[in-house]
C-alpha cells in the first residue's frame, strides 16, 4: 500500500470514529506532512482520495473539512447492450422539459443552465452595452459566415488549454453548441444513416438525429470511464455505422471524464472503421481538475474528429455562440451553416472577444469551478440525507449535473408529475434515450447557489421517492 493510502486510511478511520465531526477543519497540508513525516504532495494525494470517497471537501483559501455526506451504495448501473438501431423517441417528454418557465418560487432542477448571477459576469455585462452603443453600429450588421475572425482567434487559444492547436481558420462559429452539433450531424450522415451514441446521452443531440431521419445506436457506457470500445468495436462490426456522438469531457448526464488512454482507443477504432466522430465537449472547461482533460481532437491527426462547444454552459445560454472545428468536413459544414442560420449574430461576438482578451473569462471559470465542486459537495450531502439507501448516484468530475438511478420499479416521469405541487422540476432519465431507457432514473442540476429552497426541493424529491417506494 502506498503511502498517501496509509494516510488516507488513518484519517477515514479518525472521521468514521468522529475524532474529526462533519464541518469540522482538517489538519492542513503542512501539519500532516511534519506530523506523518510524509512530503506534502503525500498529504495532497491522501485527501483527494478522501474527496473521492466524499469524507472530505476542499474550500478554496480554507483547507480541507469533513463533508457530511455518507459514501453512497453504488455508482449507476452499465445499460445492457442495444441490440440494433434504433428510430428515435422520447421528444413530447423533451418538449415538456423545455418549455416549463422559470416562474417565481418554482425550483427548476431538470434544466442545463449554468449559474447567471455570478459576479465575474458583470465585465460581460458592460462589454454588451459597449458593442451596442459602437458609433458604426457594427454590432447591428452581419458577420460573415464564419463568424468574427477575433473571437476565432481567441478561442483557438483557449483550446490551446486542451491539448487542442489549431488555426482560426479551423474554426466556425456558430448559433450555441446545439447548432454546432446539427451542423457536424449533417456534414457526415444523411437520412437513414446510423450513429453510435454513449448511453445516456445528451437528449438535444439525438433529437437532431431523429429530425434528420437517421438511427442511433446506443452503446453501453461505465459512469467512470465512459463508452465501451469493446462493445462499439462489436456494433462496428454488425453494422453500418456512419459516425459515433458522444460527449468525453464533464460528460452529460454521467459527469465522467473518459481516460485519454480510452480517448485514444476510440479514435484508432474510429480510424480503422473509417468514420467521424462528432466531440461535443461544451462542458469541458468546467472540469474540477486542473489542467483540464484533452479532447478527443487534440490526439487526432487526420481531421475525421468534428468539435463542438460554446459558451452556454461556461457562460449564459442566452448568449447564444458556440463553435464548430469541423477537421476535413469543413467546406460541407460550412454548407451547412450557411443553409441552417447563416451568420451568427453580431453583437454577442464582439462582447464576448472583449471579455476573453481582458482576461474576464479565465477569472470566472476559476470562480466556477470552485463553486460547482463545492456545490456537487453539498448536493451529494443532501441525496445521502433524504433519499431512500441504495440509489446509485454518478460521481461528476466536472460541470453541474448530477445523475441518480432509483429502484428499477420506480418510474421518474410519474415522480415528476408528483413533485408539481411542490413547484420542483427533475430531468427524467426516458429522454437521455433513443429506446426510452433509464424510466427510472433523473438528472439535477447543482449549477444554482444551493440556498435553504434548494435544499428544501432536494428533500421533496427525496421524500416523494420514498413515498412512492412505499407504495410498492
Amino acid at each position: 500500500m502506498n503511502r498517501y493510502e496509509n494516510l488516507a486510511n488513518v484519517l477515514s478511520e479518525r472521521i468514521e470514529q468522529g475524532l474529526y465531526p462533519a464541518g469540522e477543519r482538517l489538519p492542513s497540508v503542512r501539519i500532516l506532512s511534519s506530523e506523518h513525516g510524509v512530503s506534502i504532495s503525500t498529504v495532497q494525494q491522501a485527501y483527494r482520495v478522501l474527496e473521492e470517497k466524499l469524507l472530505v471537501e476542499a474550500r478554496p483559501k480554507s483547507g480541507y473539512f469533513v463533508t457530511s455526506a455518507r459514501p453512497l451504495a453504488a455508482l449507476p448501473a452499465v445499460c445492457r447492450p442495444t441490440q440494433r438501431p434504433v428510430d428515435i423517441s422520447q421528444w413530447d417528454q423533451v418538449l415538456e422539459q423545455i418549455t416549463q418557465l422559470d416562474t417565481p418560487g418554482f425550483i427548476q432542477l431538470g434544466r442545463g443552465s449554468p449559474d447567471v448571477t455570478a459576479p465575474t459576469l458583470r465585465p460581460l455585462n458592460r462589454a454588451m452595452s459597449r458593442a451596442g452603443q459602437h458609433e458604426n453600429l457594427l454590432a447591428l450588421k452581419y458577420d460573415t459566415i464564419y463568424g468574427s475572425l477575433e473571437l476565432r482567434e481567441q478561442i483557438a487559444r483557449l483550446m490551446i488549454d486542451s491539448g487542442s492547436h489549431m488555426d482560426a481558420s479551423n474554426i466556425l462559429i456558430t448559433t450555441g453548441c446545439h447548432e454546432a452539433l446539427s451542423i457536424a450531424i449533417r456534414s457526415v450522415c444523411d437520412v437513414g444513416d446510423i450513429v453510435a451514441v454513449d448511453s445516456p446521452s445528451f437528449h438535444g443531440a439525438m433529437q437532431t438525429l431523429k429530425g434528420y431521419g437517421m438511427k442511433a445506436l446506443e452503446i453501453p457506457t461505465d459512469p467512470v470511464t465512459g463508452i465501451s470500445i469493446e462493445a462499439l468495436e462489436m456494433a462496428l462490426e454488425q453494422w453500418p455505422i456512419k459516425a459515433i456522438q458522444l460527449t468525453p469531457n464533464c460528460n452529460n448526464p454521467l459527469g465522467y471524464n473518459m481516460p485519454d488512454e480510452r480517448k485514444k482507443a476510440l479514435l484508432r477504432l474510429a480510424q480503422c472503421y473509417d468514420i467521424a466522430i462528432i466531440e461535443d465537449d461544451v462542458y469541458g472547461d468546467l472540469a474540477y481538475q486542473y489542467p483540464r482533460p484533452a479532447t478527443i481532437t487534440s490526439f487526432d491527426e487526420d481531421g475525421r474528429v468534428l468539435l463542438c462547444s460554446s459558451f452556454s454552459k461556461t457562460l449564459a445560454p442566452g448568449l447564444r455562440v458556440g463553435w464548430l472545428a469541423p477537421g476535413r468536413y469543413h467546406n460541407r459544414a460550412l454548407h451547412m451553416k450557411f443553409i441552417s442560420t447563416g451568420a451568427t449574430s453580431t453583437l454577442p461576438q464582439i462582447a464576448l472577444t472583449d471579455f476573453i482578451k481582458q482576461g474576464h473569462y479565465l477569472q470566472h471559470l476559476r470562480r466556477m469551478r470552485n463553486q460547482y465542486q463545492r456545490n456537487l459537495c453539498t448536493i451529494t450531502c443532501w441525496v445521502s440525507k433524504y433519499f431512500p439507501c441504495g440509489v446509485g448516484v454518478s460521481r461528476p468530475q466536472g460541470g453541474f449535473m448530477l445523475w441518480i438511478e432509483l429502484d428499477e420499479r420506480l418510474d421518474a416521469q410519474r415522480l415528476n408529475r408528483l413533485l408539481e405541487v411542490h413547484k420542483v422540476q427533475i430531468a427524467i432519465g426516458s429522454i437521455f434515450s433513443a429506446s426510452g431507457k433509464y424510466r427510472n432514473c433523473l438528472r439535477i442540476n447543482y449549477a444554482q447557489p444551493l440556498t435553504e429552497a434548494y435544499e428544501q426541493a432536494v428533500k421533496h424529491i427525496g421524500q416523494t421517492i420514498n413515498d412512492m417506494m412505499a407504495e410498492l
